[in-house]
């Protein structure tokens, strides 16, 4: 069985081996342990505290094989970014320039350094071992976050965004960071990604020219990477505009990414989940559903195959034992794949 649940400080070996190998562009988990084991205490905080609205928290999350321990991936949220230090975009405007006298009309997109985003919460950190990546695993360690922001609204700000990972070459190579980044940093992608993943996107960013950009300057490469992501993230992309979340014109200012975004009340899995009282026994046969409890330290989240009832969900015993899950206790369930909106 896989199930999800809250990181531990025993998890940072498995931790800092997903971060070795994700490769360029994964900033929020930079393969240093030092770093790791202070975002796991931060985690392990924020769980433990006692929470009125969305504050310096996050809230970070692993996948185990109960039957091996291995840990196959994880996946975090931000309870509000931008609080301690400037949260930085480019916004992907348009300037229009015209001449009557000469018939000239010209539509020109420009990018403006932004903060738009200061205060939301925000997805990250998720990653999936490749040899994980099989029935329905990547759903569940994706949406299991949505189960948690469900149960627990007031943990989060009213709107939700994701950082999704720009285009980037094998070899490491950014065409939007090469393209603009560079000129006023002048050191290489995985440089820049490995100072923003310790922290200072802040302290780069302010070394960026503060007006706007028009982008008829930059190299066609970097133009048509713009809002474009990493051919390895489009299926989490895909996952989250299930979830409706859709791209506003905000990208990252270093490899050019695209920022998308959702109300937290309008997220599908927020939206559509239940909370149904819990039966012991053998469940029906049915279509995959993702089941959690309403935890917050003992929060934990599975696959099931469901049959739909009324007003409880029949979980087996092995399965109630992990979720921690008795007679009567109440469960939150929702349907992994949606037919309509």
């Amino acid at each position: 069985m896989k199930i999800i649940r809250p990181i531990r400080l025993d998890d940072l070996d498995a931790l800092l081996h997903m971060a070795q190998t994700a490769g360029t562009g994964f900033t929020s988990l930079p393969p240093n342990a030092d770093y790791l084991r202070e975002k796991i205490k931060l985690s392990m905080h924020s769980f433990a505290t006692d929470v009125r609205e969305a504050g310096h928290e996050r809230y970070m999350f692993v996948l185990e094989d109960t039957e091996t321990g291995e840990i196959g991936g994880c996946c975090a949220v931000e309870a509000a970014c931008g609080l301690d230090e400037p949260f930085y975009n480019y916004h992907v405007g348009m300037t229009v320039h015209a001449s009557r006298e000469f018939k000239l009309y010209n539509r020109i997109p420009t990018l403006y350094l932004s903060n738009d985003y200061t205060g939301t919460s925000v997805l990250c950190s998720l990653y999936l071992k490749p040899e994980f990546r099989a029935g329905g695993t990547g759903r569940l360690l994706s949406k299991c976050r949505f189960l948690f922001m469900a149960a627990h609204p007031h943990r989060f700000s009213k709107k939700v965004i994701a950082e999704m990972r720009g285009v980037s070459s094998e070899s490491g190579e950014s065409p939007f960071w090469e393209g603009l980044g560079r000129h006023f940093f002048t050191i290489d992608y995985g440089d820049a990604e490995h100072i923003v993943g310790q922290g200072n996107k802040a302290f780069i960013a302010e070394l960026m020219p503060p007006h706007p950009i028009y982008t008829v300057l930059l190299p066609e490469a970097a133009r048509e990477v713009m809002g474009k992501v990493h051919p390895q993230t489009a299926p989490a992309l895909h996952l989250l505009q299930q979830e409706g979340f859709r791209y506003q014109y905000y990208i990252d200012i270093f490899d050019g990414g695209p920022t998308v975004e959702a109300p937290l009340t309008d997220i599908r899995t927020v939206r559509k989940s239940q909370k149904l009282s819990t039966q012991v026994g053998a469940p029906s046969a049915g279509p995959r559903h993702l089941l959690s409890n309403d935890g917050v330290e003992d929060f934990r989240c599975t696959l099931v195959e469901y049959g739909p009832q009324p007003d409880s969900v029949t979980v087996d015993a092995a399965t109630a034992a992990q979720l921690g899950l008795d007679d009567g206790k109440q469960a939150r369930i929702v349907a992994l794949s949606f037919s309509d909106g």
